[in-house]
This record gives C-alpha cells, sequence and structure tokens, in this order.
C-alpha cells in the first residue's frame, strides 16, 4: 500500500480536528515537560480520568526540579489508582536524569528524548511534534485503527513488521509544516471519531475514500496477530490491626506494584481454604507468636484485572486475641492505623481501605 504523501489526508484530518477537538490543557502549551507528563499519564488511562490526575501533578510538581526533589513515595501517593505504576517511577526517575544530565532542560532532539526512560517512538514523536513541531509521526491505537481502516491494511499491528509500516505510512502523510497538528489530529480522530465499535461512518469525512468502509471491513480492522495469555494469582492480605496499630509491608520484587505498600499477603496459584493458609510456610512467617488471633473474612475473592494477570483478593481482619503479640518479620512496618491511607497503595488495597473506613465511620 502505499500513501503517497497525499496532502488531501492530512488536510481533511485537520479541518476535522480544528472543528472538533476536546480543549485539554496540554493542548495549550508547549512545555516539554507538560507535554511529556500528559503523554505519560495518558499511556493505558482514559482522558477524562488522566486529565485530573494531570492537574493535580502539574499543581504539585509544576516543572522538572521540583519532581526530581520530590520522594518516590509522595509521587506514587499522587499516581495512586491510575495503575501501570511503573510510569510513575519513570517519571521520577527520568526528572532526576533531565536535572544530572540536561541542567534541568528537556531535551529538544528525538534521539535524546527516546532515549529517556520510559519513553518510547510514539511518546517521543508525541513530544518533539507537540513542543518543536519536529515532523515525526505519533503513532498510537487510534492512529493504527483510523490507517488500517483508511487503507484497508491487513498487517497485523502487535508485530514489528506491522509497526514498521503504520508508521511509514503515517510518515508519509504528515504535514510537516503543521507537523504537532497533524498528529494531535489524526489521534484525536481516532479517539472520537473512528473508534474502535460501531464508528459512525455516515458522518466520517472520509466515507467516500474509506477502503474498509467500501468492502466491508471496518469492524475487522485493525488486525492483532495473537492475545496475551492472562494468568490467574490469589492473594490473601491480613489487616493486623487493634484499632490503633497496624503492619504493612513495601513490595520490593519486580512488577507494576513495586514499592506499593500492602497488608501482609501470601500468594499462590491455586485458590487456598483457611486450613491451607494456615499450613502455608508464609503463615508462619508472618504470624510467629499471634496463636491467639482472631480472623475474621473480610472480602473474599475481590476480582482485578492486570495486563498479564487476572487476580482474586480474599482481606482478614485480623484482630489479637488473650495474650496475643504481633512480632512480624523486619520487613514490615507498624504505624498508627489512620496512617495507613497516607501510604501509596495499589487499587485493591485502597478498595478495602475505602470499605473499612467507611465502616470505622458508622460505629463512630
Amino acid at each position: 500500500m502505499d500513501a503517497g504523501g497525499e496532502e488531501w489526508v492530512s488536510n481533511r484530518l485537520i479541518d476535522w480536528y480544528l472543528e472538533n477537538k476536546r480543549d485539554l490543557p496540554w493542548r495549550n502549551t508547549n512545555d516539554p515537560y507538560k507535554i511529556w507528563l500528559s503523554e505519560i499519564i495518558l499511556q493505558q488511562t482514559r482522558v477524562d480520568q488522566g486529565l485530573e490526575y494531570y492537574l493535580r501533578f502539574v499543581a504539585r510538581f509544576p516543572d522538572i526540579p521540583s519532581l526530581a526533589s520530590a520522594e518516590e513515595d509522595e509521587v506514587l501517593k499522587y499516581w495512586q489508582g491510575l495503575g501501570y505504576y511503573t510510569r510513575a517511577r519513570n517519571l521520577h526517575a527520568t526528572a532526576k536524569i533531565i536535572l544530572e544530565k540536561f541542567s534541568g532542560i528537556f531535551p529538544d532532539t528525538y534521539e535524546e528524548v527516546l532515549g529517556l526512560k520510559g519513553v518510547g517512538e510514539y511518546t517521543a514523536a508525541a513530544i518533539v511534534s507537540f513542543a518543536w513541531n519536529k515532523p515525526y509521526p505519533s503513532v498510537d491505537g487510534n492512529v493504527f485503527r483510523f490507517l488500517s481502516r483508511l487503507f484497508a491494511i491487513e498487517e497485523p499491528i502487535d508485530t514489528g513488521k506491522g509497526k514498521k509500516l503504520f508508521t511509514s505510512v503515517a510518515g508519509s502523510l504528515i504535514d510537516k509544516n503543521r507537523a504537532g497538528l497533524f498528529n494531535q489530529a489524526i489521534m484525536e480522530f481516532g479517539a472520537l471519531q473512528c473508534v474502535p465499535v460501531n464508528p459512525d461512518c455516515n458522518r466520517c469525512p472520509f466515507r467516500d475514500s474509506c477502503l474498509a468502509l467500501a468492502s466491508g471491513k471496518t469492524g475487522r480492522l485493525p488486525v492483532k496477530q495473537g492475545k496475551t495469555k492472562t494468568e490467574d494469582r490469589y492473594l490473601y492480605y491480613f489487616h493486623i490491626h487493634d484499632h490503633q496499630y497496624t503492619w504493612l509491608h513495601k513490595r520490593q520484587e519486580s512488577g507494576v506494584w513495586r514499592n506499593l505498600y500492602e497488608f501482609p499477603m501470601i500468594e499462590s496459584e491455586t485458590p487456598l481454604t483457611f486450613p491451607e493458609l494456615l499450613a502455608h510456610p508464609r503463615f508462619s512467617e508472618i504470624f510467629r507468636e499471634a496463636v491467639t488471633a482472631r480472623f475474621q473474612l473480610e472480602i473474599e475473592n475481590k476480582k482485578h484485572i492486570l495486563s498479564h494477570r487476572r487476580l482474586f483478593a480474599t482481606f482478614y481482619s485480623v484482630l489479637p486475641g488473650k495474650d496475643t503479640i504481633f512480632d512480624l518479620p523486619v520487613s514490615h512496618i507498624r504505624i498508627p492505623e489512620p496512617e495507613a491511607g497516607s501510604y501509596p497503595i495499589h487499587r485493591l488495597m485502597e478498595l478495602y481501605w475505602e470499605q473499612y473506613s467507611d465502616r470505622q465511620k458508622r460505629k463512630a
């Protein structure tokens, strides 16, 4: 397929965008820091959800030095609820790198931006085109969808060959004098007009030239080669407390929840009954001396989906019995219970804490 650098595509996209675009704060600035921040937030996040986080982040971390000098726990707390916490850790690490390597000035070449931690080809192209109008095509899921339909491209988008092809097509269409505007337009068109399911093709400005519409393939494009295998994991959390103090554990292992706090926990590849939990080696590590503690089931098998895992979380409230002494391993911290909400926690912990706090308020 040869797009031929046809200017009519870019002109029609930009005309549509100027009439239909959403008024978003990161579109009203050429500050590369704020553009970078918005692009990282919007990865895996809807615009309506990301907007609130963006405004909060900019208010607390208005520039690179303020973000670089912050503690990671605070950055993660501001990110809480967005998920994919690697993005927040990369933001924090990259701010430090820019401060040290570039004297706090955001690099302005595509190659330097691409070399930043957590920045891929799409994000690098978005930053340099939005901030400095450099003609690098920014190809996200919305762009894949629009181009695959407009030109009836059946090359899978989740392959190296497919990504290279779509980037080449987008590059042949980009208006080099209005590169930033073009990238904004083509992404917004995919987000608002050429949507994944039931697009309104009758009102589409490309209805007379869309090859997928003409051939009845709109619902089948874009093509993906395969699906990611999802694994099940069963998590058993223990909210150990005496209504004054509780215990938290900071996750150190790699993964999207690294450096977030949670209750002591047992993880299993298969569901466990309570007697099986009692016999688990990890249980004796957590409850070394608390043999008379009282366990109360609070939440059972709460389902939570991550990109590669399907989690089922069960929460127990653990109260001291007669002569109970809670003596957890040194990897756990004992804190006043009201302070638990100030630590950065993942969504499952957040859901439990909201429910528990509501119960405490009703009792008061």
